[in-house]
């Protein structure tokens, strides 16, 4: 049984199977778990619109699940997708392009 927090929110990293990048972390609810293993395409739970978010449903760049792992205490899931196109909102293959710089420090 998978470990919702108390926002009833699980962190999903999504990583493309072929290479191996870590293309996002984003969020799930029970439902978009339960979408996502129905449909075979990542859903999530958007934090700040406060809805279910399909991937790509909009720009046509899906992430097509190859697997779905959940880590030793069942509170994270890894998702190893095939993205259909850029995974980054910006049109970056991944979200995670940008270096960290010194005023990135607290």
């Amino acid at each position: 049984m998978l470990t919702f927090d108390d926002k009833g929110l699980i962190p999903a990293i999504i990583q493309d199977y072929k290479t191996g990048d870590v293309l996002m972390l984003g969020y799930m609810n029970q439902e978009s778990v339960r979408l996502t293993l129905e449909k075979g395409e990542v859903w999530f739970w958007s934090r700040s619109r406060k809805e279910l978010w399909h991937k790509g449903g909009t720009s046509g760049n899906v992430l097509r699940v190859k697997s779905i792992a959940k880590d030793c205490d069942s509170d994270a899931l890894l998702i190893k997708a095939d993205p259909a196109g850029p995974t980054c909102h910006t049109g970056e293959r991944s979200c995670f392009f940008q270096k960290i710089e010194d005023s990135d420090r607290g």
